[in-house]
C-alpha cells in the first residue's frame, strides 16, 4: 500500500517541518496543505481554530490520505483531540516533538524562552509538558507579529529590529540559552534569532519530528517520496516559499 501523508498548516510555515519529512523519504508520496487564506490561526478563538482544522482535515482526505502532521503548534495546542476522533488513521502534532528535541539539547539549569503564537503559549503545553520533565527556568512570550513578517516575507531588518524590541525589551539576551521556537514559521527567522540571542540554542520540532515518526511509528526510508504543494489562496506565493526552502 502508498504511503501517503497530509501535513497542514497554516500557511508556510509547516514548510519546515515538511523538509525534514520529505528529506527522510518517511513516506511514498506527501500532500502539503498550507491554509493561506486564514492565515494566521494563533491569534483566532480556539473554537474557529478547531473548526478551521477540522475542514482542513476533510480537503486533505479527499487525497487518500492515510497519515497526518499537524505541522503548526497552533492546531497542535488546540485541536489534536478533535482532530483524531474525525480521522481513522495516525495524526501526529509537532509540540512532543519541540519538548523531545528540547530535552536533548537543553541542561536542567538553562533559562529557556518559549515564542509562539498567543494561542500556544496561553495552551502552556510546552511549558508544563518541560515542567514535567524537570525544567524550571522557563519564559514564555506570545510572538504574533512574527507569522506575517515570514508569511509576507517582510524580512526588513529594521522592522524586525522593532519587533523584536517589542516582545524581548525585558529580556537579557544573552542569559537565555535556549530558545524554543514554538511556531513553525519562526524557524524562517533563525538567522534574526541566532544574532540576536547569541548565546543561545534556537530548537524547533522539524528537527525533532522526523526522529518521533520513526520511533514512535516504525516508519523506514522509502525508495522515492513525492511532494505536492497545495494553498487554499495564492498556491503561486506557497510555491515560490516551498521552492526557496527546499
Amino acid at each position: 500500500m502508498i504511503s501517503r501523508a497530509g501535513i497542514f498548516d497554516s500557511g508556510v510555515g509547516g514548510l519546515t517541518v515538511a523538509k525534514s519529512i520529505y528529506q527522510a523519504k518517511l513516506f511514498d508520496e506527501i500532500i502539503y496543505f498550507g491554509d493561506t487564506a486564514r492565515v494566521p490561526y494563533g491569534s483566532k478563538n480556539e473554537s474557529t481554530i478547531i473548526r478551521y482544522s477540522l475542514e482542513s482535515l476533510e480537503f486533505l482526505k479527499n487525497f487518500d490520505i492515510n497519515f497526518l502532521i499537524t505541522a503548526c503548534n497552533t492546531v497542535s495546542s488546540c485541536a489534536l483531540p478533535e482532530i483524531r476522533k474525525e480521522a481513522n488513521f495516525n495524526v501526529v502534532g509537532v509540540i512532543d516533538a519541540g519538548i523531545q528535541a528540547v530535552t536533548k539539547q537543553a541542561k536542567k539549569d538553562d533559562t529557556i524562552l518559549i515564542i509562539g503564537t498567543k494561542a500556544t503559549i496561553n495552551s502552556n503545553l510546552y511549558k508544563n509538558g518541560l515542567e514535567a520533565k524537570g525544567y524550571k527556568n522557563i519564559i514564555s512570550i506570545p510572538t504574533p507579529l512574527f507569522v506575517p513578517i515570514v508569511e509576507e516575507e517582510a524580512y526588513s531588518k529594521s522592522l524586525i529590529k522593532e519587533t523584536f524590541k517589542l516582545y524581548f525589551n525585558k529580556l537579557n539576551p544573552e542569559k537565555i540559552d535556549i530558545v524554543v521556537l514554538g511556531c513553525t514559521h519562526f524557524p524562517l527567522l533563525s538567522a534574526y534569532l541566532q544574532e540576536y540571542f547569541k548565546n543561545a540554542k534556537l530548537i524547533h520540532s522539524g528537527e525533532a519530528i522526523v526522529e518521533l515518526l520513526k520511533k514512535e511509528y516504525n516508519l523506514k526510508e522509502k525508495q522515492n517520496s513525492k511532494i505536492h504543494f497545495l494553498a487554499s489562496e495564492n498556491p503561486a506565493h506557497l510555491k515560490k516559499v516551498a521552492k526557496k526552502w527546499f
